[in-house]
């Protein structure tokens, strides 16, 4: 497996130590297969030592990325996410592309360790040469997507792979986070499965550009002609999309390779029009200003609990919130005064 626990790795007895930014940015550069491995397990690492490392890498290798088209893959529990991507993939590689697929495992609330099992369910796309798969843990964070999925994808994008693919841990409330690092949003559904628009949050359909209705062995059976229409009405109630762009909805076998290069072109399209219109280089622009500004959260609060002056202070306001004593939002407001 290339990835292991980061809580584990950064914790008190790890010794781990990574090449200098150099040669790991030379490595990626030549498509070195174990460099990026070893630059994303980097990024990973809560270690402060580390990550500053991974900032200045990953400020190297911005000029050689942006180069492709990033996809998120969510879908219900059991529709057959893996199944689909390994598919999926191949298809893409037999048109000359280079993937990347970047596999979210939850991790345990108990242990904060992970399976990772997605290469073993993509034993095929796995031996492809231009395929590179790697699992992470969620490191129990919201949207189900890794802490570093960012970094991530840049790290990927610098090696020369253009299709980038996330799998997310599965839908959930918190599942849309994962809509902010992607351009094509992909949720997968199952045809006969009681009501078909429960057990999915209407943010996550609000955001699709492609509902696909996997399993869906024979094309032309009632129950995946009914989940289509249900769909398609369900999607036609919401507001237009400000990108003008039509979330389309569609059955495919995975497991068969039916409805495979159909959902390819339709990625295609939305690329092409995307670029067309301008639409595209704007969100690229708007996720990375949220980028930046869940940054400035993330290292206030390192801040903060770093600082001896404040410790005791974060240590008695997070005790009343946890005792009920204190209102969160008015805690926040309190440590924020102090610290200020």
């Amino acid at each position: 497996m290339d990835s292991i626990n980061p809580n584990f790795r950064s914790g008190a007895r790890a010794k781990s130590t990574f090449p200098n930014r150099q040669v790991l940015k030379e490595g990626i550069l030549r498509e070195d297969r174990a460099m990026v491995s070893r630059a994303i397990t980097l990024c990973e690492s809560n270690r402060s030592d580390h990550r500053e490392q991974a900032e200045l890498l990953l400020q190297d290798l911005m000029p050689h990325t942006g180069k492709s088209i990033r996809i998120g893959i969510t879908g219900v529990p059991g529709v057959g996410k893996s199944t689909f991507i390994e598919s999926f993939g191949q298809e893409v590689i037999s048109r000359g592309h280079k993937l990347a697929v970047l596999a979210i495992d939850p991790s345990s609330g108990r242990s904060k360790g992970s399976i990772l099992g997605d290469k073993t369910r993509m034993h095929k796309l796995v031996q492809e040469e231009n395929a590179f798969i790697r699992p992470s843990p969620s490191g129990g964070s919201l949207g189900g997507v890794s802490r570093r999925t960012r970094e991530s994808i840049l790290i990927c994008e610098a090696a020369g792979f253009d299709v980038i693919v996330i799998e997310t841990v599965g839908v959930g409330q918190s599942e849309t986070a994962v809509k902010s690092m992607v351009d094509f949003f992909m949720l997968l559904m199952l045809a006969g499965a009681g009501d078909e628009l429960q057990g999915i949050k209407r943010g996550i359909m609000e955001m699709a550009d492609l509902l696909l209705i996997n399993k869906a062995d024979d094309p032309k059976d009632s129950k995946v002609r009914l989940a289509i229409g249900e769909y398609k009405r369900a999607l036609h109630l919401f507001p237009p999309n400000p990108n003008e762009w039509i979330p389309v909805v569609q059955a495919c076998s995975a497991l068969n390779n039916n409805g495979i290069p159909e959902a390819w072109e339709v990625i295609q399209s939305f690329e092409n029009q995307q670029k067309n219109k301008g639409y595209f280089q704007d969100q690229r622009k708007a996720q990375s200003l949220d980028w930046f500004e869940e940054s400035i959260g993330e290292l206030v609060l390192e801040k903060v609990r770093a600082k001896a002056e404040f410790a005791e202070a974060y240590l008695e306001i997070q005790t009343a919130v946890q005792t009920g004593k204190l209102e969160p939002g008015l805690a926040a407001h309190q440590l924020i005064s102090k610290l200020f």
